[in-house]
């Protein structure tokens, strides 16, 4: 594995630029039937790029036989952000937290 390699992969409708030996905060992923547990291995199909330090491929719109595979680290929920709805001169306040969960991953191989 070359310093320079890295891959674009697609999770949870946002974009990562992954290499191996990173660690990555991911959204939660919610699969039917699944529940993931610390130390799990998940693999990431939707690679958008790959760069293996000579040559770039890009997908149209994903990279045909290439995959990432992590390692599950952590499992945790982000820390709470508030939100507000306020009103002036009608007494209309509505407050409400709200704490985005997610997976730590280490990315193991990138393929």
């Amino acid at each position: 594995m070359n310093k320079d390699e890295f891959a674009v992969i697609q999770t949870g409708g946002k974009q990562y630029k992954v290499s191996q030996g990173a660690f990555v905060t991911i959204e939660k992923i919610k699969t039917v039937g699944v529940d993931y547990k610390k130390g799990d291995k998940i693999s990431f199909d939707k690679v958008l790029l790959t760069n293996d330090g000579k040559d770039t491929v890009v997908g149209m719109p994903y990279v045909k036989g290439a995959k990432v595979d992590a390692e599950i680290m952590e499992i945790g929920r982000a820390r709470k952000v508030l939100v507000m709805k306020y009103k002036q001169k009608s007494r209309y306040l509505r407050r409400n937290g709200h704490r985005q969960p997610f997976f730590q991953v280490k990315i193991t191989s990138v393929k």
